[in-house]
């Protein structure tokens, strides 16, 4: 047993597990769960994996439950601001009080150490069961395969999509990511996906087959289609549904709120049955901050916790599609797990000016690290440490038909985040 936690306040102690080492693995957790008595099995569970919006589709998931009249929990991460955002029942965040005392619980339990993750993972499957939730919504943390959340057996597995990610927890390959993602697919399961690359959708496929699991993809067994005002139409397990609106921003966010739709539809055989109109007011209704995230107009203040090459070609997209602007003055700041090169690469050309920070985590890139890559694209960089200071220097450089973009790393997100509500 780690000895820090005799001598440690709970939460104290769950802070000080955030130093530690990312650690893939569901030993640990496992024989935890056996000693409390299996609190993840007190209520039904659905699982959300992926590269990109696996968080987005958690939210809309929980909400359109929600909406549904089911008590439902949702368990994500990384947080912005506080811890307690990913702990949520009905969309309300654990209180304070509730938050130290499933703490308290499971450092009581410990008998072999966790990481800070793990912990978190048994705080929400002790607080879910401790609140009597009938389902749980939950968001893999990295992978999948040894991610803590996959102690659960769930009713339906969601891969949203795979690109090349945490490389070297990962793999170096679409394949071998697409399998580690697989790993959420139980036996006698359903797995849903919005893969697009052969060969990510081939081992997705191939791995439920081997799992006698249920496969079903978007663009095939469900049918999604952009309709006028940014409302899309959903086609599939004998629904059809015209004009659904989503609250968050994004055309990427369309292929989130279908796999969010279809993931309930299958619920529904297993008791989760919603109404339409249920779903239409959950999807309306859903709040997730960080993504394409306004802050304040004039200037324009945009926060987007895009972290990879693809979610980097997403926000590009949105900044053409969404925001009309003079100039763009981005601030970046990325973890050294991620492709910096390829991000900058799609990134820096846009901009008028980019201002280089480091997010506040320990594998956080240093802004001299970045500088010489960032200037193959753009001429006009700047550096500077702390996140707080490059927004104050975007703020006195923006004018108010200017649009300042701050993204790269959810924890830059949440550092200005913090910014913002210090002011």
């Amino acid at each position: 047993m780690d000895g820090a936690v005799t001598s440690m306040d709970p939460l104290a102690y769950l802070e000080h597990l955030s130093s530690r080492p990312i650690r893939l693995g569901l030993g640990p957790l496992s024989r935890l769960l056996v000693r409390m008595k299996h609190p993840e099995r007190r209520y039904a569970n659905i699982v959300i994996g992926g590269t990109n919006g696996k968080g987005s589709i958690a939210a809309m998931a929980a909400s359109i439950l929600t909406a549904g009249g089911f008590r439902t929990g949702l368990y994500t991460s990384p947080h912005l601001s506080d811890v307690r955002e990913r702990i949520r029942i009905n969309g309300c965040m654990i209180t304070a009080e509730d938050l130290r005392a499933c703490a308290d619980e499971i450092s009581r339990q410990l008998r072999e150490g966790l990481t800070y993750f793990e912990f978190l993972t048994a705080m929400a499957f002790h607080f879910f069961k401790q609140q009597h939730v009938d389902i749980a919504v939950l968001e893999v943390g990295m992978g999948g395969r040894l991610d803590a959340t996959n102690v659960v057996n769930p009713a339906v597995s969601v891969i949203s999509n795979v690109s090349l990610d945490h490389r070297p927890y990962l793999g170096t390959k679409i394949e071998q990511i697409a399998w580690e993602k697989s790993g959420i697919i139980k036996r006698n399961g359903c797995c849903l996906t919005a893969a697009r690359q052969k060969k990510a959708i081939e081992m997705i496929k191939g791995v439920s087959r081997k799992q006698q699991a249920r496969f079903f993809r978007l663009g095939d067994q469900i049918k999604v289609r952009r309709q006028a005002g940014d409302c899309f139409s959903f086609r599939g397990f004998n629904r059809r549904y015209d004009h659904l609106s989503c609250a968050l921003r994004g055309r990427h966010q369309i292929d989130n709120a279908a796999l969010a739709v279809g993931a309930v539809a299958l619920l529904a055989e297993q008791g989760f049955s919603v109404t339409e109109e249920a779903i239409r007011r959950g999807l309306t209704e859903t709040r997730w901050e960080g993504r394409l995230e306004i802050l304040q107009d004039r200037p324009t203040v945009l926060v987007d916790g895009a972290h990879n090459p693809a979610g980097i070609s997403s926000l590009c997209v949105a900044l053409k599609e969404e925001f009309c602007y003079r100039r763009l003055i981005v601030i970046f700041g990325v973890l050294d797990d991620k492709d910096h090169r390829a991000m900058l690469k799609k990134l820096a050309p846009i901009s008028d000016t980019l201002i280089l920070t480091r997010p506040e985590s320990d594998r956080a890139l240093s802004p001299e690290t970045l500088l010489p890559v960032a200037r193959q694209y753009q001429r006009c960089v700047v550096m500077t440490e702390r996140p707080e200071e490059a927004m104050r220097q975007a703020l006195a450089a923006a004018g108010p038909d200017d649009l300042v973009c701050a993204t790269g790393s959810l924890y830059l997100v949440g550092a200005v985040k913090r910014f913002f509500a210090e002011q």
